[in-house]
């Protein structure tokens, strides 16, 4: 079983996502982002707080930006959480906020490459989550424009590798 959950910022698709596999024996939730150390926003670490608290005790934590190797590693159940801090930690290693877009993209192209080749050739059951942007106003701001249009590319990306996708709306899931 492989699974996209997707959607709007707290719209429950981390708890969702966790219920897909809270019943597999061992758990690999691996966190793509920023570790709270390196993120200066001191309400980051309550949030990553709070998800941790609600996880069982027998699940491993994997802080780590190489998608396609923690896919591919091990045979634990895996739940990735989530593709949008994957791709700003990767637009941050690249120095892609300030830079023209052409002269990293295709680095990017190729790291989202590995973590989907990888995603389809796993055995492991799969739990991806990711956000669900550009439904509302166009960002005002290059960067947002930039996150925006190259999340798509992501969770496209992504999906096509997935058995199912489900959209997360208000606590609702919604199986596409």
């Amino acid at each position: 079983m492989k699974v996209l959950v997707t959607g709007g910022v707290r719209s429950g698709k981390s708890f969702h996502a966790e219920s897909l596999v809270v019943t597999e024996p061992h758990v690999t939730y691996v966190a793509p982002g920023p570790t709270v150390e390196e993120d200066s926003d001191p309400d980051w670490a309550l949030r990553i707080e709070a998800h941790q608290e609600r996880r069982p005790s027998h699940w491993t934590t994997s802080e780590t930006r190489d998608l396609a190797a923690a896919i591919a590693d091990g045979d634990d159940a895996l739940l990735i959480d989530c593709l949008g801090t994957w791709l700003a930690a990767q637009i941050d290693e690249l120095d892609g906020w300030d830079s023209v877009q052409d002269e990293w993209e295709s680095l990017l192209m190729d790291r989202l490459e590995a973590a989907a080749t990888a995603l389809a050739k796993t055995q492991r059951t799969a739990v991806v989550v990711t956000n669900e942007v550009g439904w509302g106003v166009v960002p005002e701001q290059r960067s947002g424009r930039v996150f925006r249009d190259l999340l798509g590319v992501v969770n496209q990306r992504f999906a096509s590798e997935c058995d199912a996708v489900h959209l997360v709306v208000s606590g609702r899931v919604l199986i596409l």
